[in-house]
């Protein structure tokens, strides 16, 4: 049966782009001496027998990167992001990803072949040295694998009259293979970016720049004997058979088409089940890009190949590819600079493209797409192998690929608390992610607003809100904590010491308590809070309009509100995970220092210019506001926002030293006594938390803790503790908690 014509036959309103999306990335780990890495594989990548996203290819030091099935390009390339930030941060400092599919100057001695678990893969690797030379193995690329979206092959499915879904799955996926193959001379052209062999690489050196060698016959392929058929799905499963039977494969995946049909372990059961989707081989490394691949390649080749399923297919499919591989070849080996040769039938291919944003009303950046497509055509210089030609010198890009390499090596350790093209998602959950990927655990973010991810490994799955919310903890803990009434009555009961005080529901009952506490220090704060909103603290007593103001903007956070006593000493984070406290910060109001010259406003600027500071918890600091709160606060020392602070003089801006409103950290777990880290454990068991924040106050540490002597009062448990705060200090060397709690959480890996 034919599928030619059917997507004209079909409606505009086919979902003609929904497909899913997987990459892989192949790149050489490069040694501080600009050689291929002499080292193993990464060890803190865990184990690479499971590993789903970053495992060893051929040799210890290439990496290969393997994003998850994504429902569009974006979150593919997204991901890939990630993968390559989690790489570049989990190699030694000293070593770099190369960004070229071509790699440095290197002999085979310097290649290792991976020291995998599996004796097979690792008899598979040294059959591959023994046949193409290891030297070949050390060229990288991107595969770009596509699915149909299951609504759309099910729509086209109706319309074909096929009788059988796995007749018809396999027939469009055929006939974009065969398509593919007549036209992938054209991405060759604008995506080719290996246009020179370093010295010694190939056998006969090339006496000038091309635009692909990866793509060409000198790049990594079979061996001319080998010869498959894409006449049938039949004739190419029994090719690629007898061709492993007579021993010129060693197995059915050593036959390296730019073009794979995907979705089961042996070809044959194609014909049982259906093939699933394409696996495309043909990408080099962009090296203009960290990922080594865009936005816009991505989207193209997406439009691309379903301009290859509005094609008809060929009546003579095994003459053409062999034509078209003539074809692909000569592009490949031709200047970066030269036209398309003659023969190349670009209108071909350009006008199904057009055909298909026509037919199909696709939005106006496709038709972008295809209009830089045809500008590329028109000039070659924009390709990415003709934007390679000013930087090679003397036939090598060697020094090009190490200051790229390098500049994205260190583009990945900017910031290095944030996970590349996640940064909106709060930093701890950020942090957790980063340790997953790393670790080898899947992970799908199930809802990004409200950071929650769900993390497994074989049948153990676990689901984590704000990196550290998870099943250990009961419903109920986390209410206890967010609600500060229960949460005091509930350690008092345990005879754990809290400050007293009392509750309101009605701003008229505050303010009568005003005459029990007018010549008391006290801390006004919602019942219900987090992150230090709404909290007004007063060491000195204060007068009823400031204490007025306060009961404002406490109830502005919730209906009831806590009038307690402030108990005078040092406020501690206690970090505890499962009975035992990991760290602990003590955290320093927001607060500005003097010098001479700026007023107040102008430093508060000045410190906010700190890269370590951000907004809604992205950042390890949080900028410093001029709110009502911190204006109160300058008030009460006699100051405004315009004043001029003498040199050296420290205002404070906060009475509570939270992080979240501009505090700083000063990490202290390794100074701590250990009778308050284990005091702090017992209130967060108290209320059977898996994992707390419990914040101390301190008058003197050097004095011994217990439950009977605690020398110390709790204000508040905090069922959401941030662990950036512990990890990334203002000040000490900080406590890695996310490898903690995913150890934890996974204790079999």
């Amino acid at each position: 049966m034919s599928l030619n014509g059917l997507l004209e036959k079909s409606p505009a309103t086919l979902p003609i782009l929904q497909a899913t999306f997987g990459l892989e990335r192949e790149s050489l780990r490069i040694g501080k001496d600009n050689r291929i890495a002499q080292t193993d594989h990464p060890a803190c990548l865990g184990s690479r027998s499971f590993h789903p996203y970053i495992q060893t290819d051929y040799s210890e030091a290439q990496l290969e990167l393997i994003t998850p099935i994504a429902h569009s390009t974006k979150e593919a390339l997204r991901f890939l992001g990630a993968l390559t930030d989690v790489a570049g941060r989990s190699i030694d400092k000293s070593e770099y990803l190369w960004p070229l599919s071509m790699p440095p100057k290197l002999c085979e001695k310097d290649i290792h072949i991976a020291k995998l678990e599996d004796d097979y893969e690792c008899h598979y690797r040294k059959h591959l040295a023994d046949v193409y030379g290891k030297t070949l193995q050390s060229m990288s690329g991107i595969h770009f694998n596509m699915e149909l979206g299951k609504d759309l092959v099910a729509s086209l499915f109706k319309e074909s009259g096929y009788h059988s879904i796995i007749d018809f799955k396999n027939g469009i996926h055929l006939k974009l293979a065969q398509n593919f193959l007549r036209f992938r001379w054209l991405l060759t052209y604008l995506y080719g970016a290996s246009p020179i062999a370093e010295e010694g690489f190939l056998n006969a050196p090339l006496a000038k720049p091309v635009r692909s060698i990866r793509n060409s016959h000198l790049g990594y392929v079979n061996h001319k004997d080998i010869q498959v058929s894409y006449e049938s799905l039949e004739k190419y499963i029994s090719d690629i058979e007898a061709c492993v039977a007579s021993g010129k494969l060693i197995a059915e995946k050593e036959f390296y088409s730019a073009v794979r049909l995907r979705g089961s372990k042996q070809n044959r059961d194609y014909l049982k089940n259906g093939v699933t989707y394409l696996e495309l081989r043909s990408f080099d490394l962009n090296p203009f890009d960290h990922r080594g691949i865009n936005q816009e390649t991505l989207d193209t080749v997406h439009l691309f190949i379903l301009a290859l399923l509005w094609l008809d297919s060929s009546s003579a499919i095994d003459q053409d590819i062999k034509a078209a591989q003539a074809l692909n070849d000569k592009i490949a080996l031709s200047h970066p600079l030269s036209p398309l040769p003659d023969e190349a039938p670009a209108s071909e291919i350009l006008t199904a493209m057009q055909a298909v944003i026509d037919h199909f009303h696709l939005p106006d950046y496709y038709q972008d797409l295809l209009d830089k497509v045809s500008n590329c055509l028109e000039n070659p210089e924009l390709t990415i192998a003709g934007r390679l030609l000013e930087n090679i010198h003397n036939l090598s890009l060697e020094e090009f690929g190490r200051q790229k390499g390098q500049a994205y090596h260190d583009y990945a350790w900017q910031a290095p608390y944030a996970l590349k093209g996640y940064e909106n998602m709060e930093l701890s959950t950020q942090m957790l992610m980063f340790e997953a990927i790393q670790k080898g655990l899947h992970l799908e973010i199930l809802d990004e607003n409200d950071q929650f991810i769900k993390l497994w490994y074989g049948d153990h799955i676990e689901y984590v809100k704000n990196a550290n919310m998870t099943a250990k903890d009961s419903y109920i803990t986390p209410l206890i904590m967010e609600n500060k009434v229960v949460t005091k009555k509930l350690l008092a009961r345990a005879g754990f010491p809290v400050p007293a005080g009392q509750e309101f529901s009605d701003k008229d009952s505050a303010l009568r308590y005003f005459t029990q506490i007018k010549d008391q220090a006290i801390v006004v704060k919602p019942k219900s809070t987090n992150f230090g909103l709404g909290i007004s603290i007063f060491k000195e007593p204060a007068d009823l309009t400031t204490y007025q103001k306060a009961l404002d903007i406490a109830f502005s956070e919730d209906d009831t509100v806590l009038v307690e006593n402030f108990i005078a000493g040092t406020e501690y984070r206690f970090f505890v995970l499962d009975g035992k406290c990991e760290a602990i910060v003590l955290r320093v109001a927001a607060n500005v220092v003097g010098d001479g010259k700026h007023t107040i406003a102008e430093l508060v600027k000045l410190k906010n210019q700190n890269p370590l500071r951000g907004r809604d918890h992205r950042s390890p600091l949080e900028i410093i506001s001029l709110g009502d709160v911190e204006r109160l606060m300058l008030q009460q020392q006699s100051y405004t926002p315009d004043d001029i602070l003498a040199k050296g003089v420290k205002v404070d801006l906060r009475r509570n030293s939270n992080i979240s409103t501009g505090g700083d950290s000063i990490d202290v777990t390794d100074i701590m006594p250990d009778s308050y880290k284990e005091l702090a454990a017992q209130m967060a068991s108290a209320v059977g938390a898996w994992v707390c924040g419990v914040d101390l106050i301190i008058p003197d540490k050097t004095l011994p803790a217990s439950k009977e002597n605690p020398n110390c009062a709790c204000i508040e448990l905090n069922f959401n503790p941030a662990i950036y705060l512990h990890t990334y200090c203002h000040e000490g060397p900080g406590q890695p908690l996310a490898p903690k709690i995913i150890a934890k959480l996974f204790p079999e890996i």
